[in-house]
């Protein structure tokens, strides 16, 4: 699965457009931000939340340590309860990831996958060496039934055992982070999941279909 697009509301596009160029150095053109084969489209929030949004992108594995080098020095890290910073998962997931705040309260991770392919780059890390969009957090309020409909409507997966809570769905290169509403984002855990006005559009095995929540005000279609 691959994440194509996302319309993003943002309480200054045009300065998280300006962020996503200056700080993580990624390429934007007229105010949408083209990561790979991902583009992320600032869009007025108007009258809708922003905080508590959830994206995150993935590096070559074998540049994460380069990565969050380069990281260090453009935004502090977000903390685990217990002190953690750096976060390394086995078993399904196979990845290691750090946190960080964007414009807007975002929740942003960096992820290096080991299943995906490795770099031939060497030396400092770049931006421009992100690869995609690969997360999207949807809150929702009935987890295993949003499974059901992503996986019935997309052909979508869990990428590990899903809870009551929590259900990956997707692989290494695009996830869709199905939360239940009132459960904090990791880390920190201070942050509820927010996704009003989101619109995500998707590569998917079953194309031309739709899943939208009208209580949390998101949307998903696949190509």
């Amino acid at each position: 699965m691959r994440i194509r697009d996302l319309s993003l509301p943002a309480s200054d596009p045009a300065a998280l457009a300006a962020y996503f160029a200056d700080v993580l150095q990624m390429d934007v053109d007229g105010g949408a931000t083209v990561i790979g084969w991902s583009t992320i489209r600032p869009v007025p929030a108007d009258d809708r939340p922003t905080g508590g949004v959830h994206l995150a992108f993935n590096v070559p594995d074998n540049r994460f340590i380069e990565a969050m080098a380069w990281l260090r020095e453009r935004a502090p890290l977000q903390r685990s309860p217990d002190g953690k910073e750096y976060f390394a998962l086995e078993s399904n997931w196979k990845s290691q990831s750090v946190y960080f705040t964007g414009p807007d309260g975002l929740i942003l991770e960096l992820i290096g996958r080991k299943r995906l392919p490795l770099s031939s780059r060497t030396g400092p890390f770049h931006g421009s060496e992100i690869t995609c969009l690969s997360e999207v957090g949807l809150p929702v309020d009935d987890v295993p039934g949003t499974q059901r409909r992503l996986a019935d409507t997309f052909g979508l997966t869990p990428l590990s055992e899903p809870s009551e809570a929590f259900a990956p769905m997707g692989d290494d290169e695009g996830l869709l982070i199905v939360v239940e509403a009132t459960r904090p984002w990791f880390p920190e855990q201070r942050d509820l999941p927010n996704a009003v006005g989101i619109e995500l559009v998707i590569e998917a095995s079953q194309r031309g279909g739709q899943v939208a929540d009208a209580q949390q005000r998101w949307r998903c279609v696949s190509l």
